[in-house]
């Protein structure tokens, strides 16, 4: 006998599966560790941490409820010799239910000196491709007897973006539209079941000293995109000593988050974030776990020196 809380559950996730598959305002994945993982956000951060720089993502979201989204995400980039030109490769896999979306993007960014305080302005550019998968055998989907749901689809199309990041060893602020193009996915029938539309994204951030083994670091990120609406997060980090980070997040409208990371070594930092959801999905998941992983490799003839961002 199927218990009434797993029907809720299940009925839940397929009203956001339904939203999802026929929106024309779908967004993209989202992260509460924006602050480690700039590079899914804005191509001009290609290159800006001055080393070779991987990082990779796991998120599982509201966890407890059948279907619900999981999101993987890998970076890697680097400034080449002169330090002006940077090259960066992100892959993105978000899943929500019998939906797969996966995105493979390379990334260029040139930095201009804007003064002689290290106040630098980044300009980035990526292109790639996008690819929208959907298995409806999976779940209850195929019960709900729309034709949108009759075939399984497998699509790839284009994406082009770009960016502006200005920077300096204290602060920094970006504003990135990821893909200009904007794609429309149908069925056999002409159904539309998927629509890719322009994102806009805003983030910033600024270290302050609080002693000489504290700083303290606010942020934020502000994402929006047609039909749907505005999403912002803001957060508020501290460092203790360069090798300790604790502090809590909020998203508009849907959750708050506490984080904690640990720089092992001057070249692996290791993040874990929790979200507390604030909505009416609280009542049926027990939270979304977010780890970051970063990894970055001392350059010939310069020290690694850990940094915020």
């Amino acid at each position: 006998m199927i218990h009434m809380s797993s029907i809720i559950k299940r009925l839940v996730v397929l009203v956001f599966v339904l939203i999802s598959a026929n929106s024309f305002g779908q967004q993209d994945p989202q992260y509460t560790h924006y602050m480690y993982n700039t590079l899914s956000v804005n191509p001009a951060y290609a290159g800006q941490r001055e080393t070779l720089s991987v990082v990779g993502l796991h998120r599982s979201q509201w966890v407890g409820i059948d279907g619900a989204p999981q999101t993987q995400s890998f970076s890697v980039h680097s400034p080449l010799r002169n330090e002006r030109i940077g090259l960066g490769l992100n892959i993105v896999s978000d899943a929500l239910g019998p939906v797969r979306e996966t995105y493979l993007d390379a990334n260029f960014s040139y930095t201009i000196p804007l003064n002689a305080n290290d106040l630098k302005l980044s300009f980035g550019i990526k292109g790639g491709f996008h690819n929208l998968q959907s298995d409806w055998s999976l779940g209850v989907i195929r019960q709900v007897g729309d034709p949108t749901f009759a075939d399984n689809l497998s699509t790839w199309s284009p994406t082009v973006g770009a960016g502006l990041y200005m920077h300096t060893r204290k602060w920094y602020l970006g504003f990135a539209i990821p893909n200009f193009l904007e794609t429309e996915h149908y069925d056999d029938v002409q159904v539309s079941v998927g629509a890719e539309r322009m994102h806009f994204y805003a983030i910033g951030g600024y270290v302050f000293n609080l002693s000489e083994t504290l700083e303290l670091k606010p942020a934020f990120l502000i994402k929006g995109v047609s039909g749907a609406p505005i999403i912002a997060d803001v957060s508020a980090n501290f460092w203790y000593k360069k090798n300790l980070t604790a502090g809590l997040a909020w998203r508009w409208d849907d959750s708050v988050s506490a984080l904690v990371g640990f720089q092992v070594t001057p070249g692996m930092f290791i993040g874990y974030g929790y979200d507390l959801t604030n909505t009416g999905l609280n009542n049926y998941n027990s939270g979304t776990h977010e780890i970051t992983l970063r990894f970055e490799i001392k350059r010939l003839g310069r020290i690694l020196s850990p940094r915020f961002f």
